[in-house]
């Protein structure tokens, strides 16, 4: 054997990232798929591995409420996806939420995971894939965001844990124009396509004050949103019965 026939010998024996052979951390399962607990530095954070990777190592970061009404994860996990979760905690997207996303897609991509990211945001988890999504619009192949906050001013409101997690005094909060409701245009330019799923009768996080607003302004620009309704559901239950809305809608936009 040659020398250059020896070196695609090792580069081809080498294992995938993201194999069980290869991923550190804690290992336990996730409905039937392996889970990792592991660290980036100093981030807390989750991979779920498929039983076979898709083509272009697609992945789902999701955000907050890890294993909540996860039928969409389960389905994706089935096509070849990675599920991935990066703790921000506490943070209400603010940019120090949307600091360690940065670093954790950074890690991620070094490792051969598709540049462009699906973002699935549960209730409060609005905020973060929203924030992190007009940072780098050029790194999201689509948005799911279920019952979301969109807008800090309508949930958790103005109040002392969001003022800690932005440094602000309650004017700049109250002033504040750099929630997602505000901040679509870069979404809209990059042509970032959106899907929500909301409870018409939720009294947690409005309707009215989040989606709704949302979905009109996202259309003003020019961007595609698909927002689906159901009569008569607060808050909770998360999620379809059925995902498949969902998954297909992520499935025809994640190349």
């Amino acid at each position: 054997m040659n020398l250059k026939h020896f070196a695609l010998f090792l580069i081809f024996s080498l294992p995938v990232f993201g194999e069980d052979s290869s991923w550190p951390g804690k290992k336990s399962t996730f409905h039937g798929f392996d889970l990792y607990d592991f660290k980036v530095e100093d981030l807390s954070c989750k991979m779920v591995v498929p039983e076979k990777i898709a083509e272009g190592k697609p992945w789902i970061l999701r955000a907050r409420f890890f294993g909540h009404e996860p039928q969409t994860d389960i389905a994706l996990l089935k096509e070849g996806f990675h599920v991935a979760y990066c703790d921000v905690s506490g943070l209400y997207g603010a940019p120090a939420a949307v600091a360690r996303w940065d670093r954790f897609y950074e890690h991620l991509t070094k490792m051969g995971f598709a540049k462009k990211v699906t973002l699935e945001g549960m209730s409060r988890g609005g905020l973060i894939i929203y924030n992190w999504s007009a940072k780098n619009p050029e790194k999201v192949a689509c948005i799911y965001a279920d019952a979301p906050v969109c807008d800090f001013k309508s949930w958790p409101k103005v109040n002392p844990a969001i003022l800690k997690a932005y440094g602000f005094t309650e004017a700049e909060a109250r002033a504040y124009k750099g929630n997602p409701v505000d901040n679509l245009a870069p979404l809209a330019k990059h042509k970032i396509p959106v899907i929500h799923v909301v409870g018409e009768a939720d009294k947690v996080v409005p309707v009215a004050e989040n989606s709704d607003v949302i979905e009109e302004r996202y259309k003003k620009l020019g961007g595609e949103i698909k927002v689906i309704r159901k009569p008569g559901v607060g808050h909770h239950p998360h999620s379809l019965k059925d995902p498949k809305p969902i998954v297909d809608f992520i499935l025809s936009h994640q190349s």
